[in-house]
């Protein structure tokens, strides 16, 4: 049964995946009116916010971007970096909306960067625990069934409620983006429905994420309480 649930939300993430990149790659063909780079985006969309502190950084990879509010970064892939395009005026934007939230002390974003350690060694924990029983079964000998399962669930419940909790930053972080990106009149029309399409797909990759982690955690807690029935 796990592995039917597993492999569903696989296949819906692969799909999802794929068409998140097609639209990428289609509305990169797209020029803004606005003429702006991805980089220019981002920094000026900073300015409007009060930030100076963030820098708008490039990497390498697609889709590889992201903010780091630790180092306080704001790291764009190489083609929405230089890109003067929606694709590009729409990440640059999502992703200074996570330095909004950071300035402004959003408190899902908070909750979702304190979580990191705990989510960290929950995730050793289990990949420790699905190791050691595909090749040292003998350690789980150590413990009940029962008592594996109960570490199972609270280390799935933890990674699930991270992903619950990436939720609403991910979607306030697009809503900021939008608001933004048509307040200042970077995408307008046309260009601003696909911008808000682009951002769509990319927060459905988030949901069918955390609906896969709440089915997991659903599924190793209908086990325990069927192994006590």
């Amino acid at each position: 049964m796990l592995f039917i649930i597993l492999g569903f939300f696989m296949l819906l993430s692969w799909l999802i995946g794929n068409q998140l990149k097609k639209k990428f790659s289609e509305f990169s063909q797209i020029p803004t009116s606005s003429g702006l780079s991805g980089k220019e985006v981002a920094e000026k969309m900073l300015r409007e916010n009060n930030i100076y502190d963030v820098k708008v950084i490039s990497v390498d990879g697609q889709l590889t971007d992201h903010y780091n509010p630790l180092d306080k970064t704001i790291n764009l892939s190489r083609d929405v970096f230089s890109g003067r395009n929606v694709s590009a005026a729409a990440v640059a934007s999502h992703e200074c909306g996570h330095a909004v939230q950071h300035e402004q002390a959003y408190a899902f974003l908070k909750f979702r960067t304190a979580m990191v350690p705990v989510v960290n060694i929950a995730s050793k924990m289990m990949n420790f625990i699905f190791i050691a029983s595909i090749f040292f079964s003998f350690i789980l000998h150590i413990f009940s069934s029962e008592n594996v399962l109960l570490t199972i669930i609270v280390s799935q419940g933890i990674i699930t409620l991270f992903s619950l909790v990436t939720l609403p930053v991910e979607f306030d972080a697009s809503r900021r983006a939008l608001v933004w990106l048509e307040s200042s009149r970077i995408t307008r029309g046309a260009e601003h429905e696909k911008a808000k399409v682009a951002l769509q797909w990319a927060a459905s990759t988030y949901l069918v994420s955390a609906l896969a982690s709440l089915s997991t955690l659903l599924y190793y807690i209908w086990m325990l309480t069927g192994r006590r029935d």
